[in-house]
């Protein structure tokens, strides 16, 4: 894993996909045709107020998230594991290229303890995530869709690399050629959803640096 990358910004990603679903909605939020996050009439109108505000929401709730962290993890003791483990997994993988058996089965005998380290390193991670993640949702939920539109910004570019429909940032042309859609016309508009998980990732890793916080992977 990056070490920049921020677990409840996943989190929030892997939860917010289904809201392209074709079904119902999600919580009874999104009726049928309406399918995305976002709002017919938003109070916030037009890109360029959208794309900062967003990105601005997205910057906030990641300086919460560092916050709760450097309250809740000690840094000092995830730093000595993050250490300990990064050392032995490099000495224990260059055992196995030199294929110094001796040396590799003398690493070997550490595994439990390395694999403890590294769990309680995990614990360390979920305790504060477990406190973050309720409001997030929350904002994600009921705060946002009646603040911006359903399509934030316009990409130069389609942003879809991954194949299928599971991880859609833009609208395709078959999307905005019906009048159904919530990409109303526009090809590659950026999903309200997705232009917050980019800003969000984009920024963690700085406001990580910033606060001294570290995710310890």
């Amino acid at each position: 894993m990056i070490e920049s990358i921020d677990y409840n910004s996943i989190l929030l990603f892997l939860d917010s996909i289904f809201l392209q679903g074709d079904d119902g909605g999600v919580f009874g939020f999104m009726s049928k045709g309406r399918q995305a996050l976002g709002s017919d009439d938003p109070i916030v109108k037009g890109i360029i107020p959208t794309l900062f505000a967003v990105t601005g929401f997205g910057i906030l709730l990641n300086f919460f998230n560092a916050t709760v962290r450097k309250k809740m993890v000690d840094q000092v003791k995830l730093k000595r594991i993050m250490k300990e483990t990064r050392a032995w997994q490099k000495e224990r993988m260059r055992a196995m290229r030199s294929k110094d058996l001796e040396k590799t089965a003398e690493l070997n005998k550490k595994s439990s303890y390395m694999n403890k380290m590294s769990m309680e390193m995990m614990q360390m991670n979920m305790r504060p995530m477990m406190i973050t993640f309720v409001p997030l949702i929350l904002i994600f939920y009921l705060v946002l869709p009646q603040l911006f539109s359903y399509t934030v910004a316009l990409s130069p570019i389609p942003l879809n690399v991954i194949p299928g429909d599971f991880f859609t940032l833009t609208c395709t042309t078959l999307q905005a050629a019906d009048p159904e859609h919530i990409c109303f016309g526009k090809e590659n508009a950026i999903y309200l959803w997705a232009w917050y998980f980019l800003s969000s990732i984009a920024f963690s890793g700085m406001i990580m640096k910033l606060t001294k916080t570290t995710m310890g992977t």
